[in-house]
């Protein structure tokens, strides 16, 4: 009992005195993520778009592909990243592996089938309240897919959100192929993983607390768009939850 309340008060300690190494921790966890989601969100909100409204054969299998990749576990995403990386690897002469770069790469990676698989749920919903109609006026597939997700963008917006925090809570991808590296590679979830079993609970319970509060802060922004955006089309607003 006393270990458990030591370790909260030297966590809180470190929290309110911004402890270098702390704070250079989240740092760098909250860049890895923030450049994954940028990446893949900029493809992912292309690609989903389009799917929402194209119709080609073989779609069923794409989209039954597309929500498979979204239970691909973290560590086998790190483990086909280490492979492309690694000095044998397809990519090896890019010399990025245990490095920014590679963490960057495995997060994108992870996160580009939510955001494709969410974004094309969102924009498909959207075609058939609205497809018609846009049909009619003699808008085609590329046209429908921007007004239909420019329309949407709100709950688009929720589809970001849902991503940085799959991305910024995921722990196996950025080990493998970051290497949990000291001052260079270790972020919160491996540094949390490190340091437990180094029995370092103090900093581990210090980045976890941080780690759900920036969880708790994307679930309130989801939520507080939602409801927002549910208050000007008269439609009352939902939340959503980003899982940590």
């Amino acid at each position: 009992m006393n270990t458990f309340f030591d370790s909260a008060s030297t966590a809180l300690a470190l929290i309110t005195s911004f402890d270098p190494l702390l704070l250079s921790i989240v740092a760098r966890s909250l860049a890895v993520s923030t450049v994954a989601c940028a990446l893949a969100c900029g493809l992912g909100l292309v690609l989903g778009a389009w799917l929402g409204v194209a119709r080609f054969r073989g779609r069923g299998l794409v989209l039954t592909l597309l929500n498979t990749l979204l239970a691909l576990p973290s560590v086998v995403v790190g483990l086909l990243v280490y492979l492309l990386l690694s000095r044998t690897g397809p990519l090896g002469w890019l010399g990025w592996l245990f490095s920014f770069k590679a963490m960057v790469l495995a997060q994108a990676v992870l996160v580009l089938p939510v955001v494709t698989a969410l974004t094309r749920q969102i924009v498909d919903d959207a075609e058939r309240s609205h497809g018609e109609q846009l049909r009619s006026l003699g808008a085609g597939p590329l046209l429908r897919s921007l007004l239909l997700g420019w329309d949407e963008r709100y709950t688009l917006l929720t589809v970001l959100m849902a991503a940085f925090g799959r991305a910024i809570s995921e722990v196996g991808a950025v080990m493998i192929v970051g290497g949990n590296i000291d001052g260079f590679t270790r972020v919160m979830t491996t540094a949390i993983a490190l340091e437990t079993s180094k029995g370092d609970l103090p900093l581990a319970l210090a980045l976890g607390l941080i780690l759900l509060g920036v969880v708790l802060l994307l679930n309130a922004g989801v939520a507080l768009l939602r409801r927002w955006h549910g208050q000007l089309d008269g439609t009352g607003g939902g939340a959503a939850v980003v899982a940590a």
